[in-house]
């Protein structure tokens, strides 16, 4: 049953959710409820089931520091097995009694008067005195609005909903976008369709994929010798921390990953028109880096065929390009990413004043440390603006932001704080050095359109720096950075902090 109060409401079970709520739980705060709108734990790795889904970091970094795996099965996780890993989570730090899984946040309003927020959800009401929204960057499915596509005749499936996918075996299948999730379920559809047309706007930069099996008895050594896993952990995270030298300091240097790539084409695809048509005509690094070894093989398999143009219109079951190309297909297959600078959460939470988060940033999200943001009191983000990675993990951002959310509640409930928001001039100052960073970065001057850009042409998106600055950034609390007031009344029910 849903509490009717509680100290700290938790929206998502991903990642973010989750570690957000052991972290809490270790640290004292025992009073709090996550809220989950899908039927299990596990976010964007529950939805996620397409053919071929895998992480790009590897499973040695995208885990919680403070609960390691020494049984990862492959070197860069696939889906079930980083499912597993958070339902196992859940269960080792025991917070499965505190998760409310079908249930979906609707409305979360500041209630100024009581100093707390109060949450509508699909299963009741609950008030809390903190929010902290986890709901993932990446878990709203985007679909291009395309002429004609209501009345296509066959299955339409988003990469993000493949749980109810049809069997697609020996029919004629049109995969449209060339990201990350295409790269992945492209070759692993391939060999069972009649026919595949693949629908690509631009071309993506791809790099080899050195993944690996991790042997069984390197697992046990991992398991009895935790410490070598913690080493083998921090050599990873060593070399990952080197990527964002080519990225956002010297982007010149990107050009050794160009010629790898050339490289990898010329390998792996045998026909020199494919080979020009999936050719990159910008900086690597302005999109997604994609690490796979299949991709290329799989576009080059004669029942495969490469559209270089975006999808204009659909005319019952032929498909129309804007190059005027037509192609009959049974289904389509929508690998068309998610909606990052336009969270559907910002929709739904309003501060004092009545605006939501949305109508707050008007189209150029920011938050101080990705965290909080302000006008909207004791309200926390997880993978907020400006979080994002092109080189480590983003477990290691999310663990650095609960550094900043415990010292803020230690802060609060230290000092009788009953409302604790960022100052405008410390998140304005903050974010301006972000943009002014970014802006030789590869992700804002790397020549492409990506998702990363807002309307304004800002990077509300990615972090331009080495992880281990943010982490020190986030791992202190400043009050004198916040416009704090002290509680109206008696805060709810909470466990005393503890020494942790």
């Amino acid at each position: 049953m849903l509490p009717s109060e509680v100290e700290v409401a938790i929206v998502g079970a991903g990642f973010g959710g989750i570690g957000a709520a052991i972290e809490l739980d270790r640290a004292g705060f025992r009073d709090f409820a996550v809220l989950e709108r899908a039927p299990e734990v596990g976010g964007t790795w529950w939805a996620n089931s397409y053919p071929g889904c895998q992480c790009d970091v590897p499973s040695s970094l995208y885990s919680f520091s403070f609960a390691p795996k020494p049984d990862w099965p492959r070197s860069y996780a696939e889906q079930p097995d980083i499912l597993d890993y958070l339902l196992d989570c859940v269960d080792r730090f025991g917070i499965r009694d505190r998760i409310h899984v079908d249930c979906e946040m609707n409305e979360a309003a500041w209630e100024d008067d009581d100093q707390r927020w109060r949450v509508d959800t699909s299963r009741g009401t609950l008030r809390a005195r903190f929010l902290i929204a986890a709901p993932g960057l990446l878990s709203e499915p985007k679909t291009p609005a395309v002429p004609g596509l209501d009345d296509f005749p066959g299955p339409t499936i988003h990469t993000a909903r493949w749980r109810d996918a049809p069997d697609l075996r020996g029919t004629r299948v049109a995969v449209v976008g060339t990201g990350a999730t295409a790269i992945q379920i492209v070759p692993r559809l391939q060999p069972d369709v009649d026919r595949m047309y693949v629908f690509q706007r631009t071309p993506p930069w791809v790099l080899p994929h050195n993944d690996r099996e991790i042997s069984p008895r390197l697992q046990r050594l991992y398991a009895r010798r935790p410490r070598l896993q913690q080493l083998s952990r921090a050599g990873v995270y060593a070399l990952r921390e080197f990527l964002v030298l080519p990225l956002a300091v010297t982007p010149k240097l990107g050009k050794l990953m160009e010629l790898i790539a050339a490289r990898q084409r010329r390998k792996e695809i045998s026909d020199p028109e494919l080979r020009r048509e999936v050719t990159p005509d910008y900086a690597i690094g302005c999109k997604r880096i994609l690490l796979t070894s299949d991709w290329y093989p799989a576009l080059d398999q004669p029942n495969v065929e490469l559209v270089t143009a975006g999808l204009e219109a659909v005319e019952g079951n032929t498909l129309v390009a804007s190059d005027e190309s037509r192609h009959e297909v049974d289904a389509i297959i929508f690998a068309t990413g998610f909606s990052p600078t336009d969270p559907p959460i910002a929709h739904q939470v309003r501060g004092p004043d009545g605006r939501t988060l949305h109508e707050s940033w008007d189209g150029a999200p920011e938050a101080y440390l990705g965290a909080t943001v302000a006008g909207f009191p004791n309200m926390f983000l997880l993978y907020g603006p400006n979080t994002n990675l092109g080189h480590n993990s983003i477990v290691y951002m999310i663990e650095s932001q609960l550094r900043y959310v415990l010292g803020a509640l230690r802060a609060a409930r230290e000092r009788g704080i009953g409302r604790l928001e960022v100052r405008r001039d410390v998140q304005r100052g903050y974010n301006e050095d972000i943009q002014r960073r970014l802006k030789d970065t590869v992700w804002n001057a790397g020549r492409c359109a990506s998702w990363y850009l807002d309307d304004r042409g800002e990077n509300p998106v990615m972090w331009p720096d080495f992880t281990f600055r943010f982490r020190r950034l986030a791992s202190r609390f400043e009050l004198d950075e916040h416009e704090w007031a002290p509680q109206k009344k008696e805060a709810p029910r909470g466990a005393p902090l503890s020494s942790h």
